[in-house]
């Protein structure tokens, strides 16, 4: 007796078309999120469809709620490529309105005239009455002799009243040598080539020790002048020395 075949296996039915937002596993009806490749509680291999404009739509149901259709994709190519060309029309006008101007720029120059050439008189005219152009007198340019210097003072200065200053002190002499004393001294000065020589009394000033004649030489405004002089008066007195004046 002949066995009957047994039946084949019925065969799951095929699965609905998945959208890319999601949807439910075709075998144990699990929701899935979209793009999910398999399935979180049987391990199903999902279909998930794909595409640019699935991708996209799902990109924007993720952030507006309100999706118009898929139809808007096509619109919104055909306008960013509206303002490419457009971007692009301007930049090549911009360039070829600054290569004008370039050319025009670096072009070559018009030489311009300096003025009227006079043409040369025609032959056999008389010159003689033509003006005959003068010659400037040269002025002299040589430099004019150096002046003499002035002659050494003879007499003997005061310190100027109420004024402070730098000087260097030749010699001092006691007070109880009177001052006459001192006047030869500074007249002695005057002799070996010294200027602005003087006396003062050491007791009219608070930077000196009272009690004395002070045979000076120079009125400063800087210690650096007064360093600047001193050699000059050591070449006679080898002990002067600077010294403020502080009255």
């Amino acid at each position: 007796m002949a066995v009957p075949p047994e039946p084949p296996d019925e065969q799951p039915p095929p699965p609905p078309p998945i959208e890319a937002e999601g949807g439910e596993c075709p075998r144990c009806g699990t929701p899935y999120e979209p793009f999910q490749e398999y399935c979180l509680e049987c391990g199903l291999r999902l279909p998930v469809s794909s595409g640019v404009i699935p991708v996209l739509a799902t990109a924007w149901r993720r952030r507006v709620p309100w999706y118009p259709g898929d139809w808007i994709w096509p619109v919104i190519g055909s306008l960013v490529v509206a303002a490419l060309a457009a971007a692009v029309a301007i930049l090549a006008t911009t360039d070829n309105g600054s290569a004008t101007k370039t050319t025009a720029a670096t072009g070559p120059p018009v030489p311009v005239g300096t003025g009227t050439i006079e043409p040369p008189p025609p032959a056999g005219t008389n010159t003689s009455s033509l003006p005959t152009p003068t010659i400037p007198a040269t002025t002299d340019t040589t430099a004019p002799a150096p002046q003499p210097p002035p002659p050494a003072a003879t007499e003997l200065i005061e310190w100027p009243q109420g004024q402070n200053g730098w000087t260097i002190v030749l010699v001092s002499t006691p007070e109880s040598s009177g001052r006459e004393a001192a006047t030869r001294e500074a007249q002695e000065a005057l002799a070996a080539g010294l200027t602005d020589v003087g006396v003062l009394d050491s007791s009219e000033f608070s930077s000196l020790h009272p009690g004395y004649f002070v045979v000076f030489s120079g009125t400063f405004n800087s210690q650096s002048e007064a360093s600047a002089a001193l050699d000059t008066a050591t070449a006679s007195y080898p002990q002067a020395y600077i010294r403020q004046i502080v009255q």
